[in-house]
């Protein structure tokens, strides 16, 4: 069938372009001329056909009675007189082709060598006794043979039909293809409904729907489509790069265009539901509002839970040594610093006191708090601004870092955040962004095209 649309569409092209190439086909295939006439409604016109017969005549005359007899003195006449009639009414007219009788005006000029003469006065001069005898009648007929006879003779006549049309009864050539075309259609179709049991058969016809370019009457140039299809299917030729050029071509141009309206179109019905507090109230406030919950669980609050127990029971206990040595920097640096614990070192006695505290964290902590909260507060901070305070705490967040992202990737952690985020990303684009095509598409342009205007003007 590739073959066949292939073939069919040759002859499509061929047809169109019959009457622009039928002069070459005239000159060099005759035989398909006369075959292919009768279709486009083509016919020899009377009055060039008569043109040459009479010039057949002068030849026939001038061998039986001479050049110089009154016979064909006569002809000549009738040769000036149809010469003359031939370019007053432009039979070349009709076949759109008045350019082919301008040629054999300019070359008749040319051959009577003035070109100051007139079309009419070169044709009555070539056309007399006396220049035939001057310039040689044989030669001079040999030249008109070669030169005029074949763009006379590829003057024609085309019928015109009752709409005004010039006749064409390509449909003859085309209907067997055509009734081929419709059956392949219809059993393709049918067959294409019966495999697949949701599709009817007017869903399968929509499905192929280029085929039907292969039959219409009109438009028969666009039977590229399906010609084109089916030769790529058969691998006869491969349209993957015209594919890959006409995709990058329209996404170029609406690529931009595009995803400023979706991103504007997203941000307004966020916006909105943030004006509306749903979204807080659902997510956040436990709100009645109806919601559609795939898996009835709270996404927010169990990704929440799982990081708290996975900090507080696998991460912490792992920093105990990173915590407990920056407690004790911070500790020692609030006892350096402390009035209180300074006045203990001057009794006799009391001079290990300090390290007793420093060993014994929530008792010191206890009596910090007789320092002040502003004074503890403020030597805790000079203490972690410090190059020993810094470094400690680096250390500590970056062993936080890492032993969270192992005990995450632990007993399926990971796994199980990301699949809460999916629920919820789900529930949310179900609840909130499908309401999307309900909103104002027109104020959505709008708006698109006052944010282009500010970037112009900005």
């Amino acid at each position: 069938m590739a073959i066949v649309a292939t073939v069919n569409y040759g002859l499509v092209l061929f047809n169109l372009s019959y009457t622009h190439l039928r002069d070459y086909y005239f000159q060099y295939i005759p035989t398909l001329t006369q075959i292919y006439d009768p279709i486009k409604g083509i016919e020899p016109h009377q009055d060039t056909e008569k043109y040459l017969d009479t010039v057949e005549q002068l030849k026939s005359t001038v061998v039986d009675t001479s050049l110089n007899s009154d016979q064909t003195n006569k002809i000549l006449a009738q040769l000036r007189t149809q010469s003359e009639e031939m370019i007053n009414e432009n039979p070349f007219a009709i076949a759109e082709k008045s350019g082919t009788l301008e040629r054999i005006k300019n070359r008749m000029r040319e051959q009577i060598k003035n070109p100051n003469n007139s079309a009419k006065e070169s044709f009555n001069i070539f056309w007399s006794q006396s220049y035939l005898r001057q310039q040689g009648y044989d030669q001079e007929i040999e030249w008109f043979e070669k030169n005029i006879r074949p763009l006379i003779g590829s003057n024609y006549y085309r019928s015109i039909d009752e709409n005004g049309q010039f006749t064409r009864t390509f449909w003859k050539v085309d209907l067997p293809f055509t009734i081929i075309f419709v059956l392949e259609f219809l059993a393709r179709t049918y067959l294409i409904s019966r495999r697949y049991s949701k599709v009817t058969w007017f869903d399968a016809m929509l499905w192929r729907w280029y085929d039907v370019f292969l039959f219409l009457p009109v438009w028969r140039l666009l039977r590229i489509i399906p010609v084109a299809i089916r030769l790529n299917q058969v691998n006869f030729i491969s349209l993957e790069p015209i594919r890959i050029q006409m995709t990058r071509g329209f996404v170029a141009a609406i690529a931009r265009e595009l995803t400023e309206f979706v991103v504007i179109e997203v941000i307004q019905q966020i916006q909105g539901e943030i004006r509306r507090g749903d979204i807080f109230k659902q997510l956040f406030l436990n709100q009645n509002k109806p919601y559609l919950d795939i898996n009835n669980i709270n996404e927010i609050e169990a990704i929440a839970n799982h990081l708290i127990e996975i900090i507080i029971y696998q991460v912490i206990p792992k920093l105990e040594i990173d915590i407990e040595a920056l407690l004790r920097y911070n500790i020692e640096q609030v006892i350096q610093q402390s009035p209180v614990i300074q006045q203990f070192k001057t009794i006799p006695g009391l001079q290990q006191i300090p390290e007793q505290i420093q060993e014994r964290v929530i008792a010191e902590l206890s009596k910090l708090a007789t320092v002040g909260p502003q004074e503890a507060y403020q030597t805790v901070t000079k203490a972690m601004s410090d190059p020993v305070g810094t470094k400690l705490s680096n250390q500590l967040v970056k062993n936080f870092n890492k032993i969270l992202g192992e005990e995450l990737q632990k007993e399926q952690g990971l796994d199980k955040i990301q699949n809460l985020l999916i629920d919820f990303l789900e529930e949310f684009k179900i609840n909130y962004i499908q309401q999307i095509d309900q909103e104002n598409f027109e104020q959505i342009i709008a708006e698109l095209q006052q944010q282009r205007q500010l970037k112009e003007t900005d």
